[in-house]
């Protein structure tokens, strides 16, 4: 047996681009692992995770997917527990990876850039399950590591918004230089970050050059006072 990685995969351009990286170092990712959050999540991204199984066909890499009953924020007070208890279901996916007879799993990769609540549980989980953390965009600079995505061929589109600055106009729009621009012009007045770090955006890789074909999808968008997100009626394979 190869040691195995398992790409911890949302489908956003962070955790695609911690994929790209891995399999760029020649880890053997073998799987991804995404979770379907079904409400407000402290440790996932949320919006359109149902395009995963398109971008595993679209990667060639087999996907494992866990959909917890509800990471609702009322179901605990606090939210470190929140994120303590919705760590739980992918580590005990991971536990079953592992236990698979075919897998020696060596680590996990992981999107991570500057979340220290996300990061330290995600390195914890690792150091239970005594595997190694990939995590290449911790500690870069957000500018430097959205341009390295635009160079590489990646087609990221905004599916999230939840910021002053940001109104209905941006879901679905591509995330490339033009928009890291304002994006940039958003920061001076409103502090938004250039990569959504703070929940200002959230989006989806739908092309890049580690991927065989693109996803095509149809939304609608849905506005709710401030923030909007897109809700796909219809998404393929080109």
């Amino acid at each position: 047996m190869t040691d195995d990685w398992v790409s911890l995969f949302s489908g956003g351009k962070d955790s695609s681009w911690a994929l790209y990286r891995a399999v760029e170092a020649g880890l053997d990712v073998s799987r991804l692992l995404t979770v379907h959050p079904t409400g407000d999540s402290y440790m996932y991204h949320t919006p359109a995770t149902e395009l995963a199984g398109l971008a595993a066909e679209s990667l060639g890499i087999d996907l494992v997917e866990v959909s917890p009953d509800d990471f609702g924020a009322d179901d605990v007070d606090d939210a470190g527990a929140q994120g303590d208890a919705e760590l739980e279901p992918m580590e005990a996916a991971l536990g079953e990876i592992a236990a698979s007879d075919d897998v020696d799993l060596a680590g996990v990769t992981a999107g991570a850039v500057e979340s220290e609540y996300q990061t330290s549980r995600i390195r914890a989980m690792c150091d239970r399950l005594g595997i190694d953390l990939f995590a290449p965009l911790w500690g870069e600079d957000p500018v430097a590591l959205a341009e390295a995505m635009f160079d590489a061929g990646f087609e990221i589109r905004i599916v999230q918004v939840a910021a002053y600055g940001l109104d209905e106009s941006w879901l679905g729009r591509r995330y490339d230089a033009d928009a890291l621009g304002e994006l940039l012009d958003l920061r001076e007045e409103y502090g938004v970050h250039p990569l959504g770090e703070g929940g200002e955006f959230e989006t989806y890789v739908v092309d890049g050059p580690h991927m065989d074909r693109r996803i095509e999808f149809e939304y609608d968008g849905v506005w709710e006072g401030d923030r909007g997100h897109v809700e796909i009626r219809n998404a393929r394979l080109e």
